[in-house]
């Protein structure tokens, strides 16, 4: 008896944890079609304490995982997290790298985007998501709507400080881990900054070496995603070539 009302909560408890993951694969068109500027799920509902992975699988893709607002859709909120540039080459069909996003706030939704602005500004191509949307007034729909207007034309980036925690959400650790070829550039730290280049082998370095991807324009955004990309202006230079031709 005693064995059977073990078993019993250890398989609630199995449950309970499984309803409080939830996996938002970034890259990759619904249903693993081939590489898409799209979030999949582009939304999700989670309470507090739900664990947000973010899987980067587009292959190849170049993307990040921005915090912003409904008003301002394509520009890094003051004070949200980033997930720095994660590049997966061609042909990745393993290692894929993750981020998890603790919810610390389901009472006002939240907003992302990706920063990636090589070939083309992949926040107004629609690479937008939302955690805890409303269903009425500012929806998902709205957001997206809202970044597709944007014209080419005039949008000229805006610069990300690499962050593990904003309003609503945090994390605990940087993306990863990463393998092969895959790297990451701007990968936020647990002390708040940036690594220039993550290493294969996963761990953030400030090596530099420009394998990483390439961070947007400084003009626009907040003073602290300027400052980030000005300290790390010499490995955006590198870094450039290695994510144009990428999505």
């Amino acid at each position: 008896m005693r064995y059977s009302a073990a078993l019993a909560a250890l398989a609630m408890a199995s449950l309970a944890s499984a309803q409080n993951a939830t996996t938002v694969v970034v890259g990759l068109a619904p249903g693993g079609a081939g590489p898409a500027l799209a979030f999949d799920p582009p939304t999700v509902k989670a309470a507090n304490g739900t664990v947000i992975t973010f899987e980067f699988r587009g292959a190849p893709g170049n993307h990040t995982v921005t915090q912003s607002t409904f008003a301002n859709p394509c520009a890094q909120m003051a004070g949200g997290f980033d997930s720095g540039y994660i590049q997966i080459p061609a042909g990745t069909t393993e290692g894929f790298p993750t981020w998890n996003l603790t919810i610390t706030d389901d009472s006002k939704p939240i907003w992302y985007y990706c920063a990636q602005t090589v070939p083309s500004p992949h926040c107004i191509g629609g690479m937008v998501g939302g955690i805890n949307t409303p269903d009425t007034g500012n929806t998902y729909e709205n957001f997206l709507a809202a970044a597709k207007a944007i014209p080419p034309a005039s949008f000229s980036g805006s610069a990300t400080a690499p962050a593990l925690t904003g309003p609503g959400a945090s994390a605990t650790a940087a993306p990863g881990p990463f393998s092969g070829s895959i790297t990451g550039f701007a990968i936020p730290t647990e002390a708040g900054g940036a690594s220039g280049s993550a290493s294969a082998s996963g761990g953030a370095s400030g090596t530099g070496s420009g394998s990483g991807a390439p961070a947007p324009s400084t003009t626009g955004g907040n003073n602290n995603g300027a400052m980030s990309a000005a300290a790390n202006g010499a490995v955006v230079l590198l870094s450039m070539v290695a994510g144009a031709a990428l999505l």
